[in-house]
């Protein structure tokens, strides 16, 4: 299977600058592949990928108004062309219905103002120095800092600028699955905003609230931007800080799901979650502390490390009522408002912590689905 491997990198002022230039160049190139393709769809003319890249690289290259592509490596141009033909080739899958997951829009025009700016380059526009440095076709050699080692031979790179004004390289490489040893124990996991995640053996994670904790510095520095001028320098500085303020948060919440998945996926031979939704959640009144929690991310990892290492991992129907279920009967309790963290249920009188019980009910679920399809006993083991 193929992973990404990211690492900072940090750029003298001079890559910076062509680095610059390699970034617009490949903006340019993306939305003339898009107006060529919007163009000749309004007037009726079908045209190929080749014959497309050929108009928008090649022979832009000796016009007057594009002569200064010559002056990034032409794997940019090529990749960015590519990068365009997916963007169309996801679309027109999400309107046939071959494409999963959620409906992607039309492929919109790149501005030099979008929060990150990337370039890709193959197998012929990069090399790793026996200094451990990374050449890039006509940038130079770029100082990265290398976290850990590489498993393989990476196969590209992606050179990003984020909006804080830092520099990564991500790199493609293939990796080998590696199974877990076997192990019996199963979870069930309940998400929720006030406790992170309540698991069914009992365990709990409490939420960090990354995003409350910082609101305060957010709140300054986003005042200090908006008593900036605009167009000034200072204005910019400004930007940049609140960018660095936001990117701190959200590494701290990445590093916080992957600890906690990784975690997981090692102590539980099968992992249960409910298939919550997201995008509807992040509409309501705790939209903040949705977006907050990183839901989506967590159960993004939990399935992919799960397929990685060997692990089951399954998602609960979400409109599977886990929180009126009693976990000890089976009876149905009914709703109850979020205030309602503990009750009783009215069938046998077992007192249910809330999240305890929804954790139990999605782990029955989920178990029941996953052995019944494999033509087991569905009862929990005692």
């Amino acid at each position: 299977m193929q992973l990404r491997y990211q690492y900072r990198v940090y750029p003298t002022p001079g890559q910076r600058n062509r680095l610059a230039q390699a970034f617009g160049c490949a903006r340019v190139v993306f939305n003339d592949c898009i107006k060529f393709r919007q163009e000749s769809h309004k007037a009726g003319i079908k045209l190929s990928d080749t014959e497309i890249q050929k108009r928008v690289v090649t022979l832009a290259k000796q016009t007057a108004e594009r002569q200064w592509l010559s002056e990034v490596a032409s794997v940019v141009l090529v990749q960015a062309c590519q990068d365009a033909r997916v963007a169309y080739r996801n679309w027109f899958d999400a309107i046939s219905g071959k494409r999963k997951g959620r409906r992607v829009g039309a492929p919109r025009f790149r501005s030099r103002k979008d929060n990150q700016q990337s370039i890709r380059l193959t197998r012929n526009g990069f090399s790793l120095r026996p200094s451990g440095k990374l050449y890039v076709a006509k940038v130079g050699e770029l100082d990265v800092r290398w976290s850990r080692e590489l498993p393989s031979e990476p196969s590209s790179v992606t050179i990003i600028k984020d909006a804080a004004g830092r520099y990564f390289a991500s790199f493609v490489v293939e990796v080998s699955c590696e199974p877990l040893p076997h192990n019996d124990s199963e979870v069930g996991i309940d998400l929720g905003l006030a406790t992170f995640a309540v698991l069914s053996n009992g365990k709990t994670i409490t939420s960090p609230k990354f995003l409350r904790r910082a609101e305060r510095k957010l709140r300054k520095a986003q005042q200090n931007l908006s008593r900036k001028q605009r167009g000034s320098n200072n204005r910019a500085k400004a930007r940049v800080r609140v960018a660095k303020a936001h990117a701190k948060v959200a590494d701290a919440r990445k590093d916080f799901a992957h600890k906690q998945s990784t975690m997981i996926v090692r102590e539980n031979q099968a992992v249960f979650v409910e298939d919550l939704c997201v995008h509807g959640l992040s509409r309501t009144r705790l939209a903040k502390s949705v977006h907050d929690a990183g839901w989506g991310m967590f159960t993004r990892m939990l399935q992919e490390k799960a397929g990685r290492y060997g692990r089951h991992f399954s998602k609960v129907d979400r409109f599977f009522p886990s929180s009126q279920l009693c976990s000890a009967c089976g009876a149905l309790d009914g709703p109850k408002p979020l205030s309602i963290r503990e009750w009783q249920c009215a069938a046998c009188g077992a007192v249910h912590d809330r999240d305890l019980n929804a954790a139990k009910n999605i782990h029955a679920a989920g178990r029941a689905e996953w052995l019944n399809a494999c033509g087991g006993p569905v009862s929990l083991p005692a």
